[in-house]
């Protein structure tokens, strides 16, 4: 018997035996729940033997017999009732203790959000995605009946989202296509590096988002709870069901603010910014025209990161007005990153290097942010090279840039849609789920080794498109994604290093090198980024004019 925590006040298990309840005891339990009714296998104890032994060690138990399979409402009341009732903390047992953590999940319903009740279960080894359904009906059992049926339905309205429901219109008009998210705004947030830097005005980079839908697609403004890929059904907050022919993921990932102590009590004040959010790029502007001298600190978190150019890019561009200003000599400034390289694609890095000289900032590298002090003006770092204990580091600092952990977000994280690390599981060339073969994914949240950038979206959503479209023709799939990711490192005002590359780092250039040598630093790619990028954004990718990104067709062998 191995009892399975699943919060702090109740824990799980197997059956257990007359024998066991000294040892749980012993362990600090002070009550026992019975979820097993008497005889239903030769090897168990009745509940009165078990009852008896509890009584004489001073434990409370409560009998709330489930037959496997047939959990009812009433059944979920009385073990909620028995929770509010009973010392804690408690053991709940049954066969292998699935029906014990069924009831705690659906009787936490009202308490705790869906994505928390299925992540805690997951964690003591126990998969409730069946019930997430009810769970997310506030633990009663709902209508199997679904609000709603599309064709295609698309959880996520971001740049992966809108540009791939255009894609998939342009193709196959008549689609009955529904894009499920509960913003309000929709964020061009490559632009955020150049408001943080003074270039762009940050409502340059918002729209409405209801202004972006494609015509004719559906907008359903909801939160997505939980996936059911057995029953073709998205459950939304509030319980209510959509139903689908074909599914595309794409909701982004979640920032992780959260993940480094003290960072949220400080963010926007203290000298502590992050071009990761619309409201504080400008903050970074405004730190970086005060600052006269003094530590600047720049952070990159554990990759997968969004935009994993974006952490120096703020260093180069801070650095880049203080050199124009005269102020370097009095500025010490450190870029603290969590990875061994400056740039995972070694091709780079020497112009990359060039800069880092040029404005003689310190590379900290192993050196991960886990702890802040805005007040203080302190932060601190896990320092874990290889094959040597962790260390912690305090460095002190007048303006620090900080981006922070990213993961997956919570309801794909707890879902039968992820892998091991919480990520959509697709096939890297045709963005298709491994397991359900009715479900694609794209953008920051699958699990594809690509970088992840508004331009690696550009060129997924077509090469998805045109898999859904061949699958509803019942033919195999006839677009090829490389693993294309763009980022164009702003190096200095005026100038950018146009970093293109596949899987394994390979170069992918969209122009020739007489035009735009993407390894050194380029005037005419910093026009491409100011000028061009935002208007092929707005007005090309997110309305299916696949610009430079047709999909690449399957080659058969």
């Amino acid at each position: 018997m191995e009892a399975k925590k699943v919060s702090d006040e109740l824990s799980v298990s197997p059956q257990i035996l007359v024998d066991d309840v000294k040892t749980l005891a012993d362990q600090g339990f002070r009550a026992l729940i019975c979820n097993r009714p008497d005889g239903e296998g030769a090897d168990q104890p009745v509940f009165k033997e078990l009852e008896n032994a509890a009584e004489g060690l001073g434990l409370q138990t409560r009998y709330i017999p489930v037959s496997a399979g047939k959990v009812n409402d009433d059944d979920v009341e009385a073990f909620a009732t028995a929770m509010r009732e009973l010392p804690k903390p408690v053991l709940a047992f049954c066969r292998t203790g699935t029906r014990s953590a069924t009831l705690w999940s659906l009787s936490q319903a009202d308490q705790q959000p869906l994505a928390e009740i299925l992540a805690a279960t997951k964690d003591a080894g126990y998969d409730m995605a069946g019930v997430a359904r009810r769970i997310a009906n506030g633990g009663k059992t709902p209508t199997e009946k679904a609000d709603r049926s599309f064709d295609v339905v698309i959880v996520g309205g971001g740049a992966a989202g809108i540009s791939v429901a255009s894609s998939l219109k342009a193709r196959e008009d008549d689609l009955d296509i529904a894009i499920i998210d509960p913003a309000d705004i929709h964020y061009y947030q490559p632009g955020w590096t150049m408001v943080g830097a003074g270039i762009f005005d940050a409502q340059t980079t918002a729209r409405t988002l209801g202004s972006l839908i494609p015509k004719g697609v559906h907008w359903i403004k909801s939160a997505v709870a939980a996936f059911e890929p057995k029953n073709n059904a998205v459950i939304l907050d509030g319980c209510r069901v959509v139903q689908y022919q074909r599914l595309i993921v794409c909701p982004g990932l979640k920032l992780d603010w959260n993940g480094v102590e003290g960072l949220v009590q400080t963010l926007g004040k203290n000298g502590v910014t992050s071009n990761y959010r619309y409201d504080l790029a400008p903050y970074t502007w405004s730190l970086v025209k005060q600052m006269t001298g003094g530590q600047a600190i720049f952070t990159q978190p554990p990759m997968p990161i969004k935009c994993a150019g974006a952490p120096q890019k703020a260093m180069y561009l801070s650095a880049d007005h203080w050199h124009r200003k005269g102020l370097l000599k009095d500025i010490d400034v450190t870029f603290c990153n969590a990875g061994g390289v400056l740039f995972g694609v070694k091709d780079y890095v020497p112009a990359l290097m060039e800069y880092v000289d040029r404005y003689d900032a310190s590379l900290a590298y192993f050196h991960n942010l886990v702890a802040i002090d805005g007040a203080g003006k302190k932060a601190w770092f896990d320092v874990k090279e290889p094959e040597k204990p962790v260390r912690r580091v305090e460095k002190d600092f007048d303006m620090i840039h900080v981006c922070p952990p990213q993961t997956a977000p919570d309801f794909i994280r707890v879902s039968p849609l992820a892998d091991q690390a919480g990520w959509v599981d697709v096939d890297q060339a045709t963005l298709r789920h491994k397991t359900h073969d009715n479900i694609w994914s794209l953008g920051d949240v699958m699990n594809a080794p690509n970088a992840k950038t508004a331009a690696a979206a550009r060129i997924q959503a077509p090469v998805v498109a045109a898999n859904v479209v061949a699958d509803i023709n019942n033919r195999a799939p006839t677009a090829h994604y490389d693993g294309y990711g763009s980022c164009p490192l702003t190096v200095e005002r005026g100038k950018i290093v146009l970093a293109e590359f596949g899987y394994g780092g390979k170069l992918l250039p969209s122009f020739p090198k007489w035009l735009i040598d993407g390894t050194k630093p380029s005037s005419l790619a910093w026009l491409l980024k100011e000028r061009m990028l935002p208007p092929i954004y707005w007005r090309a990718m997110l309305r299916g004019r696949e610009w430079m990104a047709k999909p690449e067709k399957i080659v058969a062998h």
